[in-house]
């Protein structure tokens, strides 16, 4: 039996970004009967710059030659270090609500520490806010830092929140978003004064603090659109740290997709090539991402025609980037398997001229294995090979074929070896794309970008449902905290498809 789901019932404009809008309750934390609702208290302290002991960087060909080595050096450290949700901040001045706006700290290159601990009550004004989303804002004079029981996230590209977000800009940061009366959190506000480069004669306060109770989320829609705007997207991935990282390859970047504030940033620009020649390209952008077994992102850079990975100080290693002598074409998507071992597709679709570029230097698109730094060959027999994915138990390696003649599922026994057998053809079903990103769920159901939108096959290829979206399908991730969430790269946006488990 199969079934068709499609997107046009469903509400599939973008959320708007975490920006002020009308609130169902506002909290003012710089009054008396804001901060007695919350059972709020502001205590208050100056930083200071301190000198301290510290090591020189390693030196090159150390084990970690971009961590700290064994030659001491001298450097600086902010104290005191209030961020934690257990700092005892007891002896600490007792800022009256609206002390908080006067003029603190110690003028010029100077810093300070704003701390409040606020309960979630059992009514605010009118409303209940059992289920609210609550929003702590606050607006320092000149930047902020903002912890909440003791976290603040860091995550590349990041912006606003929790870290600086601009010059007397607005810090909006979710606390939660199923409120529940009782609810206690500890809020550690970091103040700097500036322009830090050309330190201003004035001083440090904050211009507006507050608690923002917003209605419950509405149920979500099977199918949501939840970014958009963009050129062409791909390579999705669920990232360690809570979001889903993208790439847009005409443009030459990965962006970030933070669900928790409905916001995209920038994470890495120049992602796939930073040669002068760059205008010949029409995508010299990175294509898939992956993260490894041990929690690296690995990203194929269609420009600069290889696979590397990040590795944890940022700088890149080169995975592969020839084949018997040969350079490659340009890798596409990739997968890795527990021990380690890497796959990835190598259709020429990233070179300027295609499958007629004058610099394609492989006489076919292929498919490899990289372990322990060797690559070497699974299949050429595939003239576009593009997604890639693994079965639950690691044993079949499954790739699509964008080939208009041959749109095609195929699987390869990784054990075996051999030829790889077909799947499912797709060739003579409705619709211009071909076979793209491959996605599987851990019953080994596969999620196909194909003709017509995302097929679902079985382990045996039986098509079980058809998902349409208002545009083509381009790749797929899993992702959200429970999982259950397929975040889908189509043409202009990212679209989010709850699934049962």
């Amino acid at each position: 039996m199969t079934a068709t789901v499609t997107a046009a019932t469903a509400a599939v404009p973008g959320p708007p970004e975490l920006l002020p809008g009308r609130a169902d309750a506002l909290v003012d934390l710089q009054s008396a009967a804001g901060c007695a609702l919350v059972g709020g208290r502001w205590r208050y302290a100056d930083a200071r710059v301190r000198e301290i002991g510290f090591v020189e960087l390693a030196e090159p060909g150390a084990p970690d030659p971009l961590g700290p080595g064994d030659v001491p050096n001298r450097t600086y450290d902010i104290e005191p270090h209030a961020e934690g949700a257990d700092f005892d901040d007891s002896s600490w001045t007792v800022l009256a609500p609206e002390e908080t706006m006067r003029r603190l700290a110690t003028g010029r290159v100077c810093f300070n520490w704003y701390r409040i601990a606020v309960t979630i009550p059992e009514r605010v004004g009118d409303l209940d806010p059992t289920s609210a989303t609550v929003v702590f804002e606050v607006v320092v004079d000149d930047y902020a830092e903002v912890w909440v029981d003791g976290q603040m996230p860091l995550a590349l590209g990041d912006s606003g929140g929790h870290v600086v977000s601009g010059f007397n800009a607005p810090n909006r940061v979710v606390l939660t978003r199923d409120a529940r009366p009782g609810q206690r959190f500890v809020i550690a506000v970091f103040g700097v004064n500036g322009p830090i480069s050309a330190s201003p004669r004035n001083y440090i306060w904050m211009r507006t603090a507050s608690l923002e109770f917003h209605p419950a989320p509405p149920e979500r829609s099977e199918i949501e659109r939840v970014a958009g705007g963009f050129e062409f997207t791909e390579g999705p991935v669920w990232s360690p740290d809570g979001a889903l990282l993208f790439s847009s390859p005409n443009t030459n970047a990965i962006y970030r997709f933070d669900p928790e504030h409905e916001r995209v940033t920038v994470f890495r620009s120049k992602s796939g090539y930073d040669g002068v020649d760059i205008g010949r390209y029409h995508q010299p952008g990175s294509n898939g991402l992956v993260f490894s077994p041990d929690g690296l992102l690995t990203i194929c850079q269609h420009g600069n025609r290889r696979v590397i990975r990040v590795n944890p100080h940022g700088d890149t290693t080169v995975l592969a980037d020839r084949f018997d002598g040969r350079q490659l074409n340009s890798p596409n998507d990739l997968v890795y398997r527990s021990d380690g071992t890497l796959y990835f597709t190598d259709p020429p679709f990233g070179l300027p001229g295609g499958f007629d570029d004058p610099g394609k230097e492989l006489p076919f698109s292929g498919v490899y294995a990289v372990g322990e730094g060797v690559v070497s060959l699974v299949t050429d027999e595939l003239a576009g090979p593009n997604g890639i994915a693994l079965s639950p138990d690691e044993r079949w390696l499954y790739v699509g074929d964008w080939d208009p003649q041959h749109k095609a599922v195929m699987r390869y026994d990784i054990e075996r070896g051999g030829p790889g057998e077909l799947l499912r053809d797709l060739t003579d079903e409705p619709g211009e794309d071909a076979i793209d990103g491959i996605e599987v769920d851990q019953t080994g159901r596969l999620y196909v970008c194909g003709p017509g939108g995302i097929w679902v096959l079985s382990p045996e290829g039986e098509k079980l449902e058809l998902i349409e979206l208002p545009e083509a399908a381009h790749n797929l991730a899993w992702g959200d905290a429970d999982g259950r969430s397929l975040y889908v790269t189509a043409m202009t946006g990212i679209y989010r498809i709850r699934r049962n488990p």
